[in-house]
C-alpha cells in the first residue's frame, strides 16, 4: 500500500459543531494566495438532510484576472480533520490532492497518525472530479455515495472591513445594514465534499478543522 508523508503547512481553521466560525483573509505576504493559505471553511448539512458538506476555501483575493491562472499544487493536500469524541483529536481524516487536471479524495477513514504529520491511504479512496475551470459550467461527480467538487467560485465570505476600521478607529459603533462586502468581486479556490452522515460515526456533534500539508 502505497503511502506519502505530508507535512502541516501553514494554514488552519478550526470550527466546533455544524456551522462556520472562523475566517482568515489576510495573512503575511509569503502565505497569502498561495495553495497552502485557506480563507475559510464551512460545514453545513446538505439539502439532501442525511448529509453533510464540507467546503475548505483557498488562495483568497483572486481577481477575476488572476482566478484563471490560479491552480491547486500537486504538492499541497488538503485535508478536512473530524473529531466525533470530543477530545479534539482527529478519529477521521476526509484528504484531497490534485494530480493533473483532476483532485482525487480519501475517505472519511481513521489515520494511522494524528497531529501534523499525514499519510494517505490509497485504498481509502473514494472519488476524484474535473478541476472546473473559471468561467465555465461547474463539474461535480458522485462515487460512494459521496459528491465532490473542485474549482474556482466566488468567495461566499461577506465583511465590511472599512466599517470595521472605523469601529476600531472610534468613528463608528456598529455595523451597517446591510453595509458593503470588500471582497465581492474575489474569488477562491474551492474543495467541496458531501458525505452520508452515517460515514462520520454516531456523535451528536462534530468538531471540524481543515489544514493544508505539504508533501515530503
Amino acid at each position: 500500500m502505497k503511502k506519502t508523508k505530508m507535512v502541516l503547512g501553514l494554514s488552519l481553521i478550526a470550527i466546533s459543531g455544524l456551522i462556520l466560525v472562523a475566517a482568515d483573509h489576510v495573512d503575511a505576504p509569503s502565505v497569502t494566495g498561495n495553495a497552502a493559505d485557506i480563507t475559510d471553511m464551512y460545514t453545513f448539512q446538505g439539502q439532501e438532510t442525511n448529509n453533510l458538506v464540507f467546503a475548505v476555501n483557498t488562495q483568497g483575493l483572486l481577481s477575476p484576472n488572476a482566478t484563471g491562472a490560479a491552480a491547486f499544487n500537486e504538492n499541497v493536500m488538503i485535508e478536512i480533520n473530524i473529531d466525533n469524541t470530543g477530545d479534539n483529536v482527529e478519529d477521521l481524516v476526509i484528504q484531497a490532492i490534485r494530480k493533473g487536471d483532476k483532485m482525487y479524495f480519501f475517505g472519511p477513514y481513521a489515520p494511522g497518525a494524528t497531529g501534523t504529520s499525514s499519510t494517505i491511504k490509497t485504498s481509502a479512496a473514494s472519488g476524484s472530479v474535473a478541476i472546473s475551470k473559471y468561467g465555465a459550467t461547474a463539474v461535480t461527480s458522485t462515487e460512494n455515495g459521496m459528491k465532490f467538487f473542485a474549482g474556482p467560485r466566488d468567495d461566499p465570505f461577506f465583511f465590511d472591513l472599512g466599517q470595521f476600521q472605523a469601529i476600531l478607529g472610534g468613528s463608528a459603533t456598529a455595523f451597517k445594514n446591510p453595509g458593503t462586502d470588500t471582497f465581492a468581486g474575489s474569488n477562491v479556490l474551492s474543495v467541496v465534499v458531501e458525505v452520508p452522515k452515517t460515514m462520520l460515526g454516531t456523535a451528536a456533534s462534530l468538531n471540524v478543522w481543515a489544514e493544508t500539508k505539504k508533501k515530503q
